[in-house]
């Protein structure tokens, strides 16, 4: 029997070899991780440094590959913004918003998959010296912050949780540990480990995880305040949706794909109540009211695409990711609620 994976979004079989944990992570200084470079395929295309290709009617555009002359629009976020999802390039939120909807500029598409606000922030600012004039910055992102959240305190440290992060501590505190128990031996005997012992990891509970998240994605939504008031560009903060933040009762297409993910990895267990559409709101306002007190524009879109959107409506390929169209009304909503041409 034909899995609907399979059946649904064959597609995504390009992005599992080179764009998610099973395929190829390009380890980085500073960054951790980022795109392959120079990828080519019928469905997604990086440039020399792993930035998407964005498509306009007659052109094309990326930070690292050919770059307009300016002024250009940056479209930032993480895994949707970069369009896991799209079934090929020019179906993703910037080639969509180029190509139609806010076409009188070019989108660059300054995304990275899994990445939180503080690796968002850090990708600007060290390519920010290829960028031409920038007038307009959308960043449509805030789940991943929230999800990371949920990891204990201890792993979050000071700028946040990341994705792979337990990989990373575990990898790093081996070599630490080997060097504590070599000096605890001195030059005689064997001394005693002093490795810390290990401990269960509790889950914050949901008011911290929203608070935690929000102080976060505020503090580097502030220095973002910076860089644009500097750059003379516009910036908006967008609160990307989760199918449960949307509608509680999913699309067939989307019913029969969530169910399959769901015995392959339980989202449910993984993230928790967070996926709850009240979650969501109560997140959304936790941003809203940070936003107003720094003057940046906000916008919540779950309550905006739901409006939007039929019932039958195929708008994602999983819980976080749009279908092509998906991409497509949601580039349309950024068009017209945020007075984009």
């Amino acid at each position: 029997m034909e899995s609907s994976r399979a059946a649904l979004t064959p597609h995504m079989l390009k992005y599992a070899e080179k764009f998610d944990d099973r395929g190829d992570i390009r380890w980085m200084p500073y960054l951790m991780y980022f795109h392959p470079a120079g990828h080519s395929s019928e469905v997604v295309n990086t440039d020399r440094l792993g930035f998407r290709i964005s498509h306009g009617a007659d052109d094309r555009a990326s930070a690292g590959g050919n770059v307009p002359s300016g002024p250009v629009r940056l479209l930032v976020g993480s895994s949707t913004v970069f369009g896991i999802g799209a079934t090929n390039d020019g179906a993703t939120l910037s080639s969509r918003l180029w190509s139609k909807h806010a076409p009188s500029r070019p989108w660059l598409n300054f995304a990275g998959r899994s990445y939180n606000s503080t690796q968002e922030l850090l990708l600007f600012t060290l390519y920010r010296h290829l960028l031409p004039a920038v007038d307009e910055i959308v960043i449509f992102s805030g789940f991943n912050d929230l999800g990371l959240a949920r990891l204990p305190e201890d792993m979050r440290g000071d700028h946040g949780a990341f994705f792979n992060c337990g990989d990373f501590f575990s990898r790093m505190d081996g070599p630490q540990e080997r060097r504590r128990q070599e000096k605890s031996r001195g030059r005689f005997g064997r001394g005693r480990s002093t490795a810390p012992a290990a401990r269960p990891a509790a889950v914050p509970d949901l008011s911290e995880q929203i608070s935690s998240a929000a102080e976060l994605t505020l503090r580097h939504l502030d220095t973002w305040r910076l860089f644009a008031e500097g750059m003379g560009a516009r910036l908006t903060y967008v609160l990307q949706p989760l199918a449960t933040w949307v509608r509680e009762q999913p699309a067939p297409q989307e019913a029969a794909l969530f169910a399959e993910l769901d015995r392959i990895s339980d989202f449910g267990t993984a993230y928790g109540e967070i996926a709850a559409m009240e979650s969501g709101r109560r997140h959304a306002e936790s941003l809203r009211g940070g936003c107003a007190e720094l003057g940046v524009r906000f916008l919540d879109i779950s309550p905006v695409l739901a409006d939007a959107a039929s019932a039958r409506d195929w708008l994602f390929v999983d819980r976080i990711h749009f279908t092509d169209e998906g991409h497509e009304l949601v580039a349309e909503i950024l068009a017209d609620t945020l007075g984009l041409s």
